[in-house]
């Protein structure tokens, strides 16, 4: 009989130690006020769950789609933007 050994535990191991590099946080950062806009649209949505939304409550969400919206464009539009340095 043979004995079968698992080794995913020195797959994860090995994973957990890991740290995010300096890439991937700022680039958390970056998309942070985007997270920020997502999250307060699903507290606008999740208070709606449970009954009919009012007049308050439908310009509550519309107003943090707008602000998700908003963020978007403005992570991308400074994605977008080339790196410019030094005098022309």
């Amino acid at each position: 009989m043979k004995t079968i050994a698992a080794l995913q535990a020195l797959v994860t191991a090995a994973s957990l130690d890991m740290e995010p590099s300096a890439a991937e946080l700022d680039a958390i950062e970056l998309e942070m006020p985007v997270i920020l806009a997502d999250v307060d649209m699903l507290d606008a949505q999740i208070m709606t769950i449970d009954r009919t939304p009012t007049e308050l409550d439908e310009r509550r969400i519309r107003r943090a789609r707008n602000r998700v919206l908003a963020a978007r464009r403005d992570v991308t539009n400074r994605a977008a933007m080339p790196l410019t340095g030094g005098a022309a």
